[in-house]
């Protein structure tokens, strides 16, 4: 079919809405072979984008998600990017803003029902449904394969398809997933900001003091994987007491920490908590490692407005109740009591956030699903990918999640890349050999651009350098599964949330969302 002819695709009946298609032109500037990219709307709103290579076509359809709360139609594969069929333009892909267009503040949200479920997880699966349409109608066949590559809010995306629609891709790659929404965007960013302010509102600790803090966290952990490279390997292994930098008399408060400034770092980095120090998140919201990332919530001086707030008070307003908008609602608002954690999360959690571990029908349909996450993320806490990862383990057996599933964790890697550490690498290809060939990923290798190559394994396996070589050389390190696994601490208010059974599909009935 000639791009142009896309156009007159009737594709009624291929989803739950009419589909509109509104432009098919065939693209070459800056791509690396030519492709037609049709553009139209899933209704509602749902904007989507699909890109159809004219020539070349490997029969594979590669689905990208958003990040934040979305509300761009934009196709960004990641750190899929360099898979050899993305790199050289002979995948079919396609994207959604997932039914709002720009902003970031929540308030597409207040009063419109319809849009919260196309975020929730409406969006991905019309678009799904729609791209493969219209990939069928191109080519005349449909997708050998297909897949989803993602990461932040991507990663949940991700994650919601295996649990709701298990039949919409066969491999999934989702990195650093904001699975547990309603939790990361209440109180766990709230938390960065107001366990940071003294009595009058000011900040304790400014983002000049985390140089100081870094230096010395890496100083006390850096050499506990028996390496000393700038990187901590696991932060869990790390007993860090930020109480030791504080300043003794006479001493340069630019060298050291005030006590007030000490309990600032301990409390940003164990997470939420009520006032009986019950968790109030997954332990540990920010890795010992990660501080050179604080910036995200840490600010350079006072009167600034950081990120956390913003992400905060952005679903604090306008999605923590779906019937009602808050548009005055401020931080000081929210109580850190488990009575409000419940009645602050739990409406949309159920239909938000992705955190059943019953993946059996998508295991049945020979899905297969690749976690990944950052050990210095400061967006999303590795913890929590962790915790969704024994869930699955507990919930399905190990040996059959061993079959289906992988976890990455990357040292010095912050949210979704950056950081310190080996930090850009291809996710999508291990998945595909794993869809299409029966092999279970191994080893993944992470490179930054000052050279250093890193291999990852699959959790638990670790990377040790086999003592010969540069340091800086993946060929150098070799696998190694700890005799005495690491335990993981998941004692928090909200792990019954990582359960299967409670998750609704509500209705838009008068303008308002019905939950059960």
């Amino acid at each position: 079919m000639g791009c142009a002819d896309v156009l007159g695709l009737d594709l009624g009946g291929v989803t739950d809405a009419p589909v509109t298609l509104r432009s098919a032109t065939v693209v070459t500037a800056g791509a690396p072979a030519p492709y037609c990219e049709v553009r139209g709307t899933v209704a509602p709103a749902n904007t989507i984008v699909v890109r159809l290579p004219v020539d070349g076509w490997t029969q594979r359809y590669v689905q990208t998600g958003c990040g934040g709360l979305c509300g761009n139609a934009n196709i960004n594969y990641g750190q899929a990017a360099t898979c050899p069929p993305i790199a050289d333009g002979t995948v079919a892909s396609a994207t959604t803003d997932m039914g709002h267009q720009g902003r970031p503040d929540g308030s597409w949200a207040a009063g419109d029902p319809q849009a919260q479920l196309d975020f929730a997880y409406r969006g991905v699966h019309v678009t799904a449904e729609t791209a493969k349409a219209i990939i069928t109608a191109f080519y005349g066949r449909s997708p050998a394969y297909s897949y989803f590559t993602g990461c932040s809010d991507g990663g949940r995306e991700g994650l919601m398809a295996a649990q709701r629609f298990p039949g919409d891709f066969d491999g999934i790659a989702a990195g650093a997933p904001a699975n547990n929404m309603a939790v990361q965007n209440t109180f766990h960013h709230a938390w960065n900001v107001l366990a940071n302010r003294d009595a009058d509102g000011e900040y304790i600790l400014l983002a000049g003091k985390l140089p100081l803090i870094h230096a010395a966290v890496l100083a006390a952990c850096d050499k506990l994987d028996g390496l000393r490279d700038g990187q901590i390997d696991d932060p869990r292994l790390c007993r860090f007491d930020p109480a030791r930098l504080r300043c003794h008399a006479g001493q340069d408060p630019a060298t050291c920490l005030s006590a007030a400034e000490a309990a600032v770092v301990r409390r940003l980095h164990d997470g939420a908590v009520d006032a009986r120090g019950r968790r109030l998140e997954p332990a540990v919201s920010h890795e010992w490692g990660s501080e050179l990332e604080w910036t995200l919530f840490v600010p350079a001086a006072q009167g600034q407005t950081v990120a956390s707030e913003n992400f905060a008070l952005s679903y604090l307003r306008y999605l923590a109740d779906p019937n009602e908008a808050r548009p005055g609602y401020q931080l000081s608002d929210l109580s850190f009591t488990v009575e409000s954690f419940w009645r602050t999360v739990l409406p949309s959690s159920t239909y938000l956030a992705a955190m059943d571990p019953d993946l059996s029908a998508f295991r049945r349909g020979g899905g297969k699903l690749l976690l990944w996450h950052g050990w210095n993320d400061q967006h999303i806490s590795p913890r929590s990918t962790l915790a969704y990862y024994d869930a699955l383990r507990a919930t399905m057996g190990a040996s059959t999640v061993d079959r289906f599933a992988k976890l990455y964790l990357l040292p010095g890697m912050a949210h979704c890349g950056g950081g310190e550490g080996p930090n850009t690498f291809d996710i999508l290809t291990p998945v595909m050999a794993w869809v299409e060939s029966g092999r279970p990923p191994a080893r993944i290798v992470a490179a930054k651009t000052t050279g250093r190559t890193r291999p990852v394994y699959p959790y638990p396996t670790v990377a040790r350098y086999d003592g010969t070589g540069s340091t800086d050389d993946a060929a150098n390190f070799v696998a190694h599964t700890p005799r005495v696994p690491v335990r993981n601490d998941l004692d928090w208010v909200g792990r019954p949330l990582y359960s299967h059974g409670y998750q609704t599909w509500p209705r838009v009935v008068d303008g308002r969302l019905v939950l059960r």
